[in-house]
């Protein structure tokens, strides 16, 4: 029980969180919004760490190296995603990155060696139908052009670089317990300032056009979020934990289309209804 109540709240965090994500995205952009909030996430949970250094007994070399790898995948997938959301229709790039949920199962079952249900499999094999609506072009198929804007390419990389993250996180999470895994991942925010030094993209400081608070508010409830996510997977299986914390676009669809107003296509929209339709029923067969 005490899994699903954190699972819930990361759903709640990620749907909620996001929303201010996409505000501060549009403010100061992707790179901007990535950098601030990884440096924002160090400083708000550092008071946490000296209650957490004895977890630290337990980390070795691999793990490090693990973590740092796994932390690298979450900040592409945090550019990515923050990029999406700047350029393309909110809800769809929400629905499209949270599958990492039906990656997650899958990963889980191939590499933790967790079990799945026949009713599991027919609900990513729906997520996975409502992507592929949701994300190409299926007009171009009659004139042989099948198209990928570039927005929705960087939410399926999001949605890869997560489903790959969250699941074999749980490797560390079992060793160094549900803190450090992604604190260790936001130490990696000097990688964000060296590339854009490297490619000369202007870092917008993170007060213009007054996006600190998003900033905060999102840093606060998507942090939450993925604290309590690996809280969950500490406490149950990857398989069950994943669906429910992954179906918060159920909640972020309605606040992003509320409050953005973005235009969406009836094919997005059947695709988003489906995909949304897949990650509860994986959800309800998990629990």
């Amino acid at each position: 029980m005490p899994a699903i109540i954190f699972a819930l709240i990361s759903y709640l965090g990620w749907g909620v969180g996001d929303v201010f994500g996409t505000i501060a995205t549009r403010k100061i952009g992707a790179y901007s919004t990535t950098l601030w909030s990884y440096i924002l996430r160090v400083l708000i949970f550092a008071p946490y760490v000296p209650f957490a250094l004895p977890a630290l007994s337990n980390l070795d070399p691999f793990l490090l190296l693990l973590n740092i790898g796994l932390g690298i995948l979450l900040l592409v997938g945090f550019v990515a995603f923050n990029e999406a959301l700047r350029i393309e229709n909110a809800p769809l790039v929400g629905t499209v990155t949270a599958s990492f949920a039906a990656l997650v199962v899958i990963l889980s079952l191939i590499f933790l060696r967790e079990t799945i249900s026949s009713q599991q499999l027919i609900s990513i094999l729906a997520i996975f139908t409502g992507l592929t609506l949701s994300t190409f072009d299926l007009k171009g198929l009659k004139t042989k052009n099948l198209v990928v804007g570039r927005g929705l390419l960087l939410a399926l990389v999001a949605m890869f670089c997560w489903g790959i993250y969250f699941t074999f996180i749980k490797i560390p999470v079992r060793q160094i317990g549900w803190f450090w895994p992604n604190y260790i991942s936001f130490l990696l925010f000097p990688l964000v300032f060296f590339f854009t030094r490297v490619q000369r993209i202007e870092i917008n400081k993170p007060n213009y056009k007054n996006a600190l608070l998003p900033l905060v508010l999102t840093v606060l409830l998507t942090g939450i979020a993925e604290f309590s996510f690996n809280f969950a997977i500490g406490k149950s299986l990857t398989s069950i934990v994943a669906p429910i914390a992954g179906s918060y676009p159920t909640l972020f669809v309605v606040l992003a289309y509320l409050i953005f107003r973005d235009p969406i296509t009836r094919q997005q929209i059947a695709g988003i209804l489906i995909t949304l339709i897949g990650i509860a029923m994986l959800s309800i067969f998990s629990v």
